[in-house]
């Protein structure tokens, strides 16, 4: 058996990080600039091929003091509601503990409970909706109602057709139940079945699997890749094989959870930058080289983890910036392309191809296939070396059951459909509508007066709510309004940064998201949500050309 420790040169990602003169280089007239002589200097704004709109209104003053009173009437009603239970003034009792766990061990922390009974239950009507319908651009809910103050919910025997769809990551209408991709799937279904019942390293590696990766790699650019059958665990599970004690991870604040779980699993020393600030991100490189990890050694790697799309923000990467970054201080960049694979650039090959970049720099390319592509699993892309090594050492690799063939199917077909080669264009016209709808559905929102996060080309549009109160109501009135949202609050998010979150879909028609729009600046004046008052803060706080790169000699 393979050990299933730290990586270590064996990795493909085996370059050592050796101080040298504070971190900079001296330039033959002994004058140094950010590591490189004058006439060296590539300028920041240089970078960018397209231009890059992304900013950040400020929440307002009045706005964010009402948010945390808010959250302190309601901490403070939850401490008076345990306080009454426990003199039985209250009438509900669902709440509390079960008189056969009185003696157990608090399977939650005290607060986490707290925040369960008096707040979440509140508004836990939001979430859990269950879909009766493909989740397409239109989905059909099962109504429910609930007697106990939201502890248990009961079927009225209804159903509500015909919502809306705009919380699902369905970017380029894949999520179908005919066509195409939904023919070969079920074919694939009669012919190998649902489940393989192994892994990839046993008996479970399937001639649709070698078909998969080798389109992976074509689509993606690079020498080879490695397919899993959970987007979740292709993180969380080859993050550790990767690096481990003695190396160094760098990551984005707004990392996705699996991507804070792999790097806390590795072993390895973690820190943060701040989010898509390079100037954060390129102090923490410096030091790191120049510091080591007091061991009086060099890391042994150091490694940029960072997501395409941000899914809560609507962010993208400052990719560019980035990789100048890791070629210059010699690092290896990990990009998680989970929501911009398929959703982002000319070809629908995530950030990479939206920037004009060359794929092979960056070191491993991860993404999902839950999304563009209406499926389920996960993948790893880069060099042939890398993929060997995760084929022997990856946890997924070794422990999970193989990505079911029917899935397999779904991705190779709605794939082929990106890239043309199915003989049609519908791929290309699918990237093209999300691309118009994404901009117009943002225009839109913006000139209602809507505070509005992220990037101008980002599917992932935030729409900010702050208060508590309003989480809730602005998920119930969008439903009774038969459009389906997802709302998010704390600690999902900053306390006062509660949002609607709202993934735009190529499969969505003009008149749709005409339809959700009038419904959202109904429910926009309902509820007083049109806090904008255009005062944005760009996400960089220095000017374009303060900061230089280059890639340093060895």
């Amino acid at each position: 058996m393979p050990r299933f420790g730290a990586g270590e040169i064996t990795t493909g990602l085996s370059l050592s990080h050796k101080p040298y003169m504070n971190g900079v280089k001296r330039c033959e007239n002994g004058a140094v600039k950010n590591g490189m002589p004058p006439e060296e200097k590539i300028q920041y704004g240089g970078l960018y091929k397209r231009p890059f709109n992304e900013a950040f209104e400020e929440t307002p003053m009045i706005v964010a003091v009402l948010t945390y009173m808010g959250y302190g009437i309601l901490t403070l009603f939850g401490y008076l509601r345990d306080f009454l239970r426990a003199w039985k003034i209250e009438k509900c009792h669902i709440a509390t503990e079960r008189v056969e766990q009185k003696e157990f061990v608090p399977l939650y922390q005290d607060f986490e409970d707290f925040y369960t009974r008096n707040l979440y239950m509140r508004i836990r009507d939001n979430w859990n909706r269950p879909v009766c319908s493909v989740p397409g651009e239109r989905i059909d809910i099962l109504e429910r109602f609930t007697d106990d103050y939201n502890w248990t919910f009961k079927f009225t025997g209804r159903v509500i057709k015909g919502v809306i769809n705009m919380g699902s990551y369905n970017y380029l209408g894949f999520a179908q139940s005919t066509g195409s991709c939904a023919d070969a799937s079920a074919q694939a279904l009669s012919q190998y079945g649902v489940g393989v019942c192994s892994t990839r390293q046993e008996i479970g590696n399937m001639d649709k699997h070698e078909e998969l990766e080798s389109l992976v790699a074509k689509f993606l650019g690079v020498e080879a890749a490695m397919t899993y059958g959970m987007g979740f665990a292709t993180n969380s599970m080859n993050i550790p094989a990767l690096v481990g004690k003695g190396c160094l991870i760098l990551s984005d604040e707004l990392n996705h959870a699996s991507l804070v779980l792999g790097a806390r699993l590795s072993g390895a020393t973690i820190r943060i930058f701040k989010h898509n600030k390079m100037q954060s991100l390129e102090k923490l490189l410096r030091d790191a080289i120049v510091q080591g990890p007091q061991t009086h050694r060099p890391w042994k790697k150091i490694l940029i983890l960072v997501e395409g799309i941000y899914s809560m923000e609507g962010s993208i990467v400052r990719l560019p910036e980035v990789i100048a970054l890791k070629k210059k201080y010699k690092a290896y960049l990990y990009l998680d392309e989970a929501h911009s694979i398929g959703a982002m650039g000319p070809n629908g090959r995530g950030v990479v191809d939206y920037f004009g970049l060359n794929p092979r720099d960056v070191d491993i390319m991860m993404g999902t296939f839950t999304k563009s592509f209406g499926s389920a699993g996960g993948y790893i892309g880069g060099s042939k070396v890398l993929i060997d090594y995760l084929r022997t050492h990856s946890h997924s690799a070794a422990y999970a059951t193989s990505m079911s063939p029917p899935l397999a199917q779904q991705i190779i077909s709605s794939m082929k459909c990106i890239m043309g080669e199915d003989g049609s264009s519908i791929g290309r016209k699918r990237i093209e509508q999300l691309a118009e709808n994404t901009r117009y559905f943002r225009r839109r929102l913006t000139e209602m007066g809507f505070i509005i996060y992220g990037n101008s080309d980002s599917p992932v549009v935030p729409l900010m709510l702050y208060m508590p109160a309003k989480i809730g109501a602005f998920g119930r009135e969008m439903l009774k309004r038969n459009i389906g949202v997802v709302v998010v609050g704390f600690p999902a998010t900053p306390i006062i940064e509660s949002r609607a979150r709202f993934c735009v879909s190529a499969a969505h028609t003009r008149d749709m998201l005409d339809m959700a729009l009038r419904e959202i600046s109904e429910v926009g004046d309902l509820l007083q949500l049109k806090y904008s008052r255009h005062h944005f803060v760009p996400l960089l706080d220095r000017p374009f050309d303060e900061t230089t790169y280059e890639e340093t000699e060895d």
